[in-house]
């Protein structure tokens, strides 16, 4: 199960990095997290701005919607979706790891 937590402009979702990979993309759970795979390297936060990214397309909201909040260097992330309860954010994250 995908941890995902209220917050007072909407979802606090954990996710799971997986920089430097072939190809942009939600991939699936990580304890817990939602494991998400892009190609950028992990330097000067260009795999931070690729996984928003991934966030943005995967959930259909606006790059101004999804925040990173927490671990900017671990692999370990938190990213605030705005305008997105949790059980909308959980709904739609679950239909993403579905369609794999």
């Amino acid at each position: 199960m995908i941890e995902i937590a209220a917050h007072a402009e909407g979802s606090v979702v954990a996710v799971r990095a997986q920089p430097g990979a072939r190809r942009n993309a939600v991939v699936g759970e990580h304890q817990g997290a939602l494991k998400v795979a892009v190609a950028a390297p992990p330097e000067k936060g260009k795999a931070n701005d690729a996984i928003a990214g991934v966030l943005c397309a995967a959930l259909g909201l606006r790059r101004s919607q999804v925040e990173l909040i927490a671990g900017p260097t671990s692999r370990d992330k938190k990213f605030l979706v705005r305008g997105l309860a949790p059980a909308a954010a959980l709904e739609r994250i679950q239909a993403i790891l579905q369609e794999d």
